[in-house]
């Protein structure tokens, strides 16, 4: 046994001799892009990523946005894509959960569909087809159409990042990626504090995430919302595009909204932006005309 102790010393002393002699053979190094890190890189406690959404969330009562969407299906899962052609459309918020969403037929301008949720149940007129949809907020019965499994709340919790609460067990942990500046063309790193809002299942141990909200460390603002359902797969995502001026109020110019299980994406592009404008009730609704065919979700 002490011979085979010997043994094993003696081979790893003349390995580690023999390495700097070695390495001019074995080892190969090439030129790769270097990626530069910010010079202004902020910093900011638990408490402080939480007051940012609760101000932002706090500050805004009602929301009045004229935007442009452009739709895209599929992907690798399905093995294609299909793009849709940009349309027009407006979109009113107001605290709760009110949500109206009004979309146009390119180029001829006619109504292509009108939706509208108080925040538990929701109507979708869709004109061009004569018919309408109603359901329930929450997805009771999965269907097969994924279309039919995106509900408002999705919508509206991307626009409106929701409130942070005293009982949401909170982690936070440091990140960054590596992406290409679009002007120089060179590789930059982009740090971010990744904020994760759990709860806990009853008196289990065991933890549900409920959402991920992503912070850019260089202007400590969200630039990334990660929602999850009830069996941790991730349900909604949202990247918000660089901060625009809109009068007084900074917002972010575009909001990517992806579901990724039922590969469908829409970038939202903001045209214009109001806040706090005075609404009335009518405004969250829709009247579906006699003789539509009606079809109900759970």
């Amino acid at each position: 046994m002490n011979d085979w102790r010997r043994i094993r010393k003696g081979v790893s002393l003349a390995l580690m001799l023999a390495l700097p002699a070695l390495t001019g053979c074995l080892w190969h190094t090439r030129r790769v892009p270097k990626a530069v890190m910010p010079v202004n890189v902020l910093t900011a406690t638990p408490q402080q990523l939480v007051q940012i959404i609760n101000q932002q969330y706090d500050a805004v009562n009602s929301m009045f946005a004229a935007v442009t969407f452009t739709a895209t299906q599929g992907g690798s899962l399905k093995g294609s894509e299909k793009t849709i052609a940009p349309f027009s459309g407006y979109i009113w918020i107001q605290k709760p959960e009110s949500l109206r969403v009004i979309g146009y037929v390119p180029v001829v301008h006619t109504q292509a569909f009108d939706m509208a949720s108080d925040g538990k149940t929701f109507k979708l007129w869709i004109p061009p087809k004569n018919e309408a949809v109603e359901g329930t907020n929450a997805v009771g019965e999965e269907s097969s159409n994924s279309f039919e499994n995106m509900r408002p709340y999705m919508f509206f919790d991307s626009l409106l990042i929701p409130k942070i609460g005293p009982d949401d067990l909170l982690t936070v942990t440091g990140d960054s990626n590596t992406v290409v500046d679009p002007k120089t063309k060179k590789l930059e790193i982009e740090p971010e504090y990744l904020l994760t809002v759990e709860s806990r299942q009853g008196d289990s141990s065991l933890l549900l995430v409920h959402r991920v909200i992503h912070f850019s460390r260089l202007n400590l603002r969200p630039s990334e919302e990660d929602v999850y359902d009830q069996n941790g797969q991730i349900q909604t995502q949202a990247l918000y595009g660089p901060l625009q001026t809109y009068g007084t109020e900074l917002f972010p110019g575009t909001i990517t909204l992806r579901w990724p299980l039922q590969q469908q994406q829409i970038l939202i592009t903001l045209e214009k932006l109001k806040v706090n404008l005075p609404v009335t009730s009518d405004t969250f609704t829709v009247t579906i005309p006699k003789g539509a065919n009606v079809r109900v979700l759970h």
